[in-house]
């Protein structure tokens, strides 16, 4: 007997708004059913679990103890761009001379979440 991850719920103050930010980041929609207002919301993601955001009355306080980590299909640096034009902010930068490491950001609620290497950064730091 096993266990499938169904879902990442997300914490937050307006689901709605998190929700279209992470749509953004992704390039995958919000749930069809959904509108802004409801306490309730998801990113459909077409592999893996559900981005689920569940709107609460307190605020975040702390570190995550889980986040995202994205890898993404262009190279690093452009992508980190594109996510701060979209609304995130700079959390911490473990980037190496050498261009292995990642960067950190924090969605527009203060949720973290990194930034790996694409695989095409990666493919060129072997050869």
């Amino acid at each position: 007997m096993i266990s499938v991850v169904q879902n990442v719920a997300i914490d937050c103050a307006d689901a709605y708004a998190l929700a279209r930010f992470w749509s953004e980041v992704t390039g995958h929609p919000v749930g069809p059913e959904t509108a802004p207002g409801d306490h309730e919301t998801q990113v459909l993601l077409p592999e893996g679990p559900v981005l689920y955001f569940n709107q609460v009355p307190e605020p975040k306080t702390v570190k995550n103890r889980i986040h995202l980590c994205l890898r993404p299909s262009s190279s690093r640096e452009p992508e980190i761009d594109r996510l701060l034009e979209l609304g995130a902010t700079w959390v911490g930068d473990h980037r190496q001379p050498d261009g292995s490491g990642w960067a950190v950001l924090a969605d527009p609620e203060g949720n973290e979440f990194c930034v790996l290497r694409s695989e095409s950064d990666r493919a060129a730091m072997s050869h």
